[in-house]
């Protein structure tokens, strides 16, 4: 074989050779692939089924801004129904001379008897509160006679701060939902210008504690006390036939009458401020007919004669019981309640005046318009 012809069998086999994967195109291809083309496909499904649903949407947000001088007149629309139109210091102007007009007011004792609009519908039946009933003033003396207490309790500032301060302490002490607070919320919450509240029962109490302890104090000659600093406190300024502080706070706690709630407070209220009357009662009932609400007074000075230590009363005509549906322990009030002043009664503190007794059935009482007191102990 000639070389010509050697050269012309080498092309031939080099024509049968494959191409593939030795031609490369210059361009790269545009079609998708089979996988991109599926999600894609898919896609399109999806936002067809979105596009479909029957489900509403929610507006796109306003870009306009938003009133809000109508939400703010909202707002006062929704207020209580004791609020007034004003501000606080229109409904509560400071008082320069609060003793001047606590001077200048009158306890207008024989008031008239009020009579509510729709009282006297014929065939209504309702009961006559008896003359003379309405409000009741009793002393120290009377519960505790022979050791000078109403004397001592009206002279001495210092009998008087030592003895709210003590019963204060001790229920405080005594009472469950003030156990595990730290020392400063008890610092807080015993000072003198705080209101407090718990239950005057010294009984449950010590009947907790023996239960509690055991035996341990079984064969003590201590008496088993709940009001400690109290006793204290009456033993050292009245003597050893003092009563204890147990027996004090039941003894007033008595007058409540045989189907008290036990529930006693330590107001000390609004002071160098004049303020509106708000008219309620606290129940609205009289369990048995001869349960009472007692205020212990706490002037602000000693020998002192004159009101602002009680709460203002209005006598009724006519007792006014709450509805049945209405929820026990809670207060009736009456909002906007205008009464003129030959119907409102503001109870004196004196010496032999020391203690206000009421059925909540026989009158509308608020706190003073202008409060002269340290505070003032309900029993309830």
């Amino acid at each position: 074989m000639n070389a010509s012809t050697k050269l012309r069998v080498l092309l031939g086999l080099l024509l049968l050779l494959p191409t593939t994967g030795f031609l490369t195109s210059p361009h790269r291809s545009c079609t998708t692939p089979p996988d991109r083309l599926h999600l894609a496909q898919d896609s399109d499904q999806a936002t067809a089924r979105r596009a479909s649903s029957s489900r509403p949407r929610r507006p796109p947000p306003s870009t306009r801004s938003r009133d809000r001088s109508s939400s703010t007149r909202e707002v006062e629309k929704r207020r209580a129904p004791h609020q007034f139109d004003h501000t606080k210091e229109e409904a509560r102007p400071f008082l320069d001379d609060p003793v001047a007009i606590v001077q200048s007011q009158s306890a207008n004792e024989d008031a008239p008897s009020y009579v509510f609009s729709g009282d006297e519908v014929e065939n209504l039946q309702l009961t006559v509160v008896a003359d003379e009933s309405h409000l009741i003033h009793m002393s120290l003396d009377e519960l505790f006679p022979n050791l000078q207490f109403s004397e001592k309790f009206n002279a001495d500032g210092e009998f008087r701060d030592s003895l709210r301060s003590a019963m204060r302490e001790d229920i405080f002490d005594s009472t469950p939902a003030y156990m595990g607070m730290s020392e400063k919320a008890r610092r807080m919450l015993l000072l003198p210008d705080s209101s407090l509240q718990g239950s005057w029962n010294c009984k449950q109490f010590v009947e907790m504690a023996a239960t509690a302890n055991g035996d341990r104090e079984e064969n003590s000659s201590q008496p088993q006390l709940r009001m400690r600093k109290l006793t204290n406190v009456l033993k050292s300024s009245l003597g050893e036939s003092a009563p204890t502080g147990d027996e004090f706070m039941e003894k007033i706690g008595s007058l409540c009458g045989s189907k008290p709630s036990t529930h006693w407070i330590d107001i000390v209220g609004i002071v160098d401020r004049r303020i509106p009357h708000s008219w309620h009662q606290d129940t609205g009932r009289s369990p048995n007919g001869d349960t009472f609400t007692v205020l212990l007074g706490f002037p602000k000075e000693d020998n002192y004669d004159g009101v602002g230590v009680f709460s203002h009363a209005v006598k009724l005509k006519y007792e006014r019981v709450a509805k049945d549906d209405h929820p026990i322990n809670e207060p009736v009030v009456y909002p906007g309640l205008q009464i003129d002043e030959e119907y409102i009664v503001r109870p004196k503190f004196a010496k032999g005046k020391e203690i206000l007794l009421f059925r909540d059935i026989d009158v509308i009482h608020s706190s003073p318009d202008v409060a002269f007191r340290s505070s003032v102990m309900r029993f309830m």
